[in-house]
């Protein structure tokens, strides 16, 4: 309402703030204040209500960043909103947000097409109606692994674990899985959390936090309880109980012990029965310590521990496979289905990397909805390291480029690109 040029700077305040708190994923408000200010004629308040009216417009056309939904209070506001600051001249009508409050998708022609777009009338809903679509639309918490993996049974799929050890690593997979529209689990192993501690984690939950898809972050190889306890509390969404390399008995308290605490928080457990041979981040176990699940103790272990997900061990090692190739066991997995089936227990394979497709895709046939992914994401990391290149910053970017085209092939492999 001042000059030209302090309403130009309020106009750009108003749009760069908006624009930054859309880019880092936030539900963003853009609000007239709540004075109500009138000229001393009809004339004069219709002026103020257009130069008002037309502010907010302008702001609205100048952000560029596409929002994930966009409500619109008033019936006016609404039109000018949608035609004048998106170009919208179509949408399709969906539904209703609440009675009276429709919900639109843009049109093809507008800024942000097919974005929802809910239109509220000035005069619909009590006082909280506003506040109520608004919630509802608002930004919800990160999904939870065991629903991540109740959807890949339920679709026929299998999700990616990837490992990961610095920030390249986290973004190769968030934005693989964005690329690909698939879900995906950020997975921390103890030898990576010893080296980037604390700060990877807050990497891999705010990523997940701010993610397109559903994404979240799993504690990998727990053999040590004080880990366990320490992931528990670090904001996990999952993790894993590892006493494989107790004897049967042990391994139930031990796996025991943590689901009860897990279990508290809503954090999902998954459990080894049988023992992987093999090296994963400079821990080695020895073909001779390796054991097949038995499914006989796989019944019992899953009634007395009530894990949610089950590593099994069916010819499956860590790291690279012996030069004759794996040897599955598939009888074995179908056995294991079985039984993991009637317990609502999602099945989960180690050692994906170096299995054929059609290995693979037979897993998924046979149950599998959790493949660990590690052995070749780091691979194509550390081959890309062998290329000159001239900044630190360009050694990052060819990082995450490489392993992101490994975990974009997986996602195909395993199903789940198009499913989030």
């Amino acid at each position: 309402m001042k000059s030209l040029e302090e309403r130009e700077a309020e106009i750009c305040r108003a749009f760069e703030t908006a624009n930054a708190s859309i880019r880092a994923f936030k539900d963003t408000l853009i609000i007239t204040s709540r004075k109500l200010i009138t000229g001393k004629t009809p004339e004069e308040s219709l002026d103020i209500n257009y130069k008002v009216s037309s502010a907010l417009v302008d702001i609205i056309r100048r952000i560029d960043i596409r929002p994930r939904y966009i409500i619109a209070k008033g019936g006016i506001t609404s039109s000018d909103v949608a035609t004048k600051a998106l170009k919208a001249k179509s949408a399709t009508v969906i539904g209703q947000a609440l009675p009276g409050v429709p919900l639109w998708q843009l049109g093809p022609e507008s800024k942000h097409p097919s974005v929802p777009y809910i239109v509220f009338p000035g005069n619909v809903g009590n006082n909280e109606a506003l506040a109520k679509v608004a919630k509802t639309w608002a930004r919800p918490p990160r999904c939870p692994t065991k629903q991540l993996l109740d959807d890949a049974e339920k679709g026929g799929y299998a999700i990616g674990a990837f490992n990961v050890y610095n920030m390249e690593g986290v973004e190769a997979v968030i934005s693989a899985a964005e690329a690909e529209s698939s879900p995906a689990i950020l997975q921390i192993h103890p030898g990576s959390l010893k080296e980037g501690g604390l700060p990877l984690v807050s990497c891999c939950l705010s990523a997940a936090d701010r993610a397109q898809v559903p994404i979240t972050v799993h504690f990998d190889h727990g053999s040590s309880k004080s880990d366990l306890l320490d992931a528990l509390e670090m904001g996990f969404d999952s993790v894993m109980a590892d006493g494989s390399h107790l004897p049967f008995d042990e391994n139930i308290m031990y796996t025991k012990f943590i689901s009860s605490l897990a279990c508290e928080k809503g954090i999902l457990v998954e459990a080894e029965l049988g023992r992987l041979s093999g090296t994963e981040d400079g821990l080695t176990v020895e073909e001779y310590e390796s054991k097949l699940t038995d499914v006989a103790q796989a019944e019992k272990f899953m009634d007395e521990t009530k894990v949610e997900a089950l590593a099994v061990c069916i010819g499956n090692v860590h790291g690279k496979y012996p030069p004759g190739g794996p040897n599955l066991k598939l009888d074995l997995l179908k056995e294991l289905r079985e039984l993991t089936m009637k317990r609502g227990v999602s099945l989960v394979l180690h050692g994906a990397s170096g299995l054929s497709q059609d290995l693979v895709k037979e897993c998924i046939n046979l149950g599998v909805r959790k493949f660990n992914v590690n052995t070749e994401v780091r691979s194509a990391y550390l081959e890309s390291l062998k290329k000159p290149q001239k900044d630190l910053v360009q050694v990052m970017a060819s990082a995450k480029e490489a392993m992101e085209v490994v975990i974009s092939e997986k996602m195909h492999l395993f199903g789940s690109a198009g499913k989030a």
